[in-house]
């Protein structure tokens, strides 16, 4: 059994539904607003989108108890807030560290879909870049 059985087996079928739509949403813009990092001009708003986004990923997967993206999002959550509070540009070892963080959400979006189980976290994701230029 899957990950998206599981769900189905222990909650409401439109709650899973409204869980997959705004998560393949969030997911699809993750890539661009981690590249918009890298433009001064679009830091400040980036930065808080993508705070937003995982906070987002938090609750919900913390409240349909997939753990393993819970705690992902935690972290990466936590070192956006450290982003957030520096403002200031970031070095190209962060933005491709997100970057994988992303391809991770896209594979698990992937797993949702064929409901594999999901896919471990990949060791290099838990090693936190330094996080400024």
């Amino acid at each position: 059994m899957g990950v998206r059985s599981d769900l189905e087996a222990n909650f409401d079928f439109d709650l899973i539904d409204e869980f997959l739509d705004h998560y393949s949403m969030m997911v699809e813009s993750m890539e661009i607003m981690v590249l918009d990092l890298a433009k001064p001009n679009e830091y400040e708003r980036s930065v808080n989108e993508l705070f937003r986004v995982f906070h987002n990923i938090k609750s919900a997967s913390g409240f349909l108890k997939i753990l393993p993206m819970a705690k992902l999002s935690t972290f990466v959550e936590n070192e956006l807030e450290e982003l957030r509070a520096k403002n200031k540009p970031i070095s190209e070892e962060t933005i491709t560290w997100l970057l994988e963080i992303s391809d991770m959400y896209s594979q698990w979006q992937e797993d949702l879909r064929l409901d594999n189980e999901l896919s471990k976290i990949k060791y290099s994701l838990l090693k936190i870049p330094d996080l400024e230029k």
